[in-house]
């Protein structure tokens, strides 16, 4: 740029010499048109044409001088290819801004439910991450059948004590599938010997990941090889926690207006069998809708399959 204006520059002063020693139109003329070229370009370079999309933001690496753990086990970041896998899900859930912020609302709203119960059962509290890396803490279900917020499969939930079928499915009940799956954690934990194995167990099958340590003798999860999807789970584990703890570190901001309102709640008992949930609710001051969203694990508008009173979580009176 200022190459091309000290070329100018000579031009445009060469050419006004010569305009006066020969009084030439046409050389005034040139001069004019060169002034004005010149002019153009200089506003062109000074006011760049910008396309906006109406996001503004600024993408830079993320946090990984810092000391990363899991459950107390410290993820060995020394080792470049472990590093490389830390590094990977900290942008992918940094960048992946809606379904990060989703997760982190939703936290306020479940993490109180879930840390107690973990507690109870002696577990550490950061496999809060492993429920917001398994479902994002919605009740989803996974193109295999896994559902629920901590995604049990029906085999593995009945195993560990919940009662699925058509009209109840406890893989939905937070409170309920939240014990089973610690039951789960500690049977693996009895196998595996470490939490981050048992997390990776947690995805892989118990039986799976332990397969692998004997078949390439390492006791680490971190030292061993693994199928992409085993490989990188503990690493989003680990990336959520992360982000969670800190999040102004990774860009996100929210305050307390933001946060998904509380309902004001109470317990009732239904009395079973062939309880109509409609009437049930009509006569409790809500409606079907509302019965169904507070206790998602109901599944139906009748529960037959029961022949004593259980408890359900309703709006409550005023």
């Amino acid at each position: 740029m200022l190459r091309f204006i000290y070329f100018q520059f000579i031009f445009v002063t060469t050419l006004i010499i010569k305009s006066i020693i020969l009084k030439s139109k046409i050389l005034i003329l040139s001069i004019a048109i060169s002034l004005m070229l010149t002019a153009s370009i200089l506003w062109s370079f000074s006011n760049p044409k910008t396309i906006s999309c109406g996001v503004k933001q600024i993408i830079t690496p993320t946090c990984t001088h810092l000391e990363y753990d899991f459950a107390g086990e410290k993820i060995p970041t020394q080792d470049p290819e472990v590093f490389e896998r830390l590094d990977r899900e900290l942008l992918v859930n940094t960048y992946w801004q809606s379904s990060t912020l989703m997760s982190l609302k939703l936290a306020d709203k479940y993490f109180p439910i879930i840390e107690p119960i973990l507690k109870k059962y002696g577990i550490p509290d950061d496999f809060k991450y492993l429920a917001m890396v398994e479902s994002g803490l919605r009740d989803v279900v996974s193109p295999s059948g896994a559902s629920g917020k901590w995604q049990f499969m029906r085999e593995t939930g009945t195993s560990f004590g919940l009662v699925i079928n058509d009209e109840i499915d406890e893989r939905y009940h937070l409170e309920k599938s939240t014990e089973a799956a610690c039951k789960y954690f500690i049977n693996a934990y009895t196998t595996l010997g470490s939490w981050s194995a048992v997390a990776g167990g947690f995805n892989m099958g118990i039986s799976g990941i332990y397969s692998k340590m004997k078949e390439q003798n390492e006791t680490s999860y971190f030292n061993l090889h693994l199928n992409q999807e085993t490989a990188r789970y503990v690493f989003r584990i680990v990336a959520m926690k992360a982000i969670h703890k800190n999040p102004q570190n990774f860009g996100y901001h929210y305050s307390q207006e933001n946060k998904y309102p509380e309902w004001e709640t109470e317990r009732a008992t239904l009395y079973l069998p062939n309880v109509n949930l409609t009437e049930f609710a009509n006569s409790k001051g809500t409606n079907y809708k509302t019965i169904r969203y507070l206790n998602p694990w109901i599944r139906s508008n009748k529960i037959t399959t029961l022949k004593d009173s259980i408890e359900i979580v309703i709006p409550k009176m005023q």
